[in-house]
């Protein structure tokens, strides 16, 4: 089930860059997924707070890098883009492996609950500093877009002729 739910995702990520993003569709998914810390209130899944701060550590500090690397933002007229590196599917593959070879070992050592909750948090670890980088390029994109068109409203109100750079 991880597998087919790791390549949908795979695809979706594909896909979406065909449209324009905005700062909702970049901060929603760590919102969203948030809600999970609801989990632990739940004795199942209950886990020493040092695999918990090792797994978010993991998440922060190994598996966050790659995604953050290759994902960049690009304006195109009003609008801003998703753009993915050719890297990008091969690095989600990978990581989808490593936490499929990563979940068989850890099931040997913990209940099937704390490996959720584990996974939960290194996912967490992961998917932050990502959206995070992704937020700070957009509102630096975002804003250099306004910018620019303050200077072309300005020219225009002025009589000249309005002059588009291309970025």
């Amino acid at each position: 089930m991880s597998l087919i739910a790791g390549c949908a995702l795979i695809v979706l990520r594909i896909r979406a860059g065909r449209k324009p993003t905005t700062l909702r569709k970049i901060i929603m998914p760590p919102i969203g997924m948030a809600t999970g810390f609801i989990m632990f209130a739940l004795p199942a899944m209950h886990i020493p707070w040092v695999w918990g701060l090792s797994a978010w550590g993991t998440g922060v500090l190994i598996f966050a890098f790659p995604l953050v690397v290759t994902t960049r933002l690009e304006r195109r007229q009003a609008d801003i883009y998703v753009i993915r590196s050719k890297a990008f599917i091969f690095i989600m593959a990978s990581l989808l492996l490593i936490r499929l070879g990563l979940h068989s070992v850890v099931e040997k050592y913990m209940t099937v609950p704390q490996t959720a909750a584990l996974f939960f948090l290194l996912a967490f670890g992961m998917i932050v500093p990502w959206r995070l980088a992704m937020v700070s390029e957009y509102i630096r994109l975002r804003g250099s877009g306004l910018q620019e068109e303050e200077q072309m409203e300005e020219a225009a109100g002025q009589g000249e002729k309005p002059v588009q750079r291309l970025i």
